[in-house]
């Protein structure tokens, strides 16, 4: 498994919706200059965010769609809305993240994992100088509350311990995964639908 998540990270395979974010990913690290080891996180988003606008530039990927009366919610890293009865657009800045590059990563190992909940990457949005990717994804309705204890159970069969809180890590696959409270994890007719995942990729996963 660790080998095939190389290579859709690399862009060398395919994975649900994978197709825009890998091509973004690849002309970022296409874009890096030689020198970015040596920057701080804030110069690599930096210089990230204007190769991201260039190649919006260039690919016509910027996304003119969003409905700003469609507001459907916010929260630390993203804003959401309505875009019709199946889907919502999700603008998120990946202020979780120190890269843009690991944000895109973390859009391809949730649509590995959970594919009922594939993020599809639509286009780039820019609002107060602020760049934000805009994801589409299924608008999951839930029937009732989810419990924690079964996510850690679901997770624990997949590899995943959990650490801390709502936190977890794959430790064969050196791949940690976070924050999955109850309002990122939704339950529909007794299955869970992971639709707010924070994925990080260790050194680990490279080996």
């Amino acid at each position: 498994m660790k080998h095939e998540l190389q290579n859709i990270i690399s862009g060398k395979s395919q994975v649900r919706h994978g197709n825009a974010i890998q091509a973004i990913a690849r002309y970022l690290r296409r874009s890096k200059s030689s020198s970015s080891e040596a920057k701080e996180s804030k110069q690599i988003k930096t210089e990230e965010a204007k190769n991201i606008r260039q190649f919006c530039d260039q690919n016509n990927f910027w996304n003119t769609e969003i409905d700003i009366t469609t507001f459907v919610s916010s929260g630390a890293e993203q804003k959401v809305y309505l875009h019709n009865e199946f889907q919502v657009f999700k603008l998120n800045d990946s202020i979780y993240y120190l890269a843009w590059e690991d944000y895109f990563n973390n859009l391809l190992l949730n649509n590995y994992f959970f594919p009922d909940t594939a993020y599809q990457l639509v286009g780039f949005y820019e609002s107060e100088e602020v760049l934000y990717a805009v994801v589409e994804q299924p608008f999951i309705k839930s029937d009732q509350n989810t419990v924690l204890e079964n996510v850690k159970s679901f997770l624990d069969e997949n590899g995943f311990e959990n650490t801390r809180n709502n936190d977890y890590f794959n430790l064969d696959l050196g791949i940690i995964l976070e924050d999955l409270h109850d309002e990122n994890v939704l339950t529909f007719q007794n299955n869970l639908y992971f639709i707010d995942t924070v994925f990080y990729i260790t050194e680990q996963f490279y080996k």
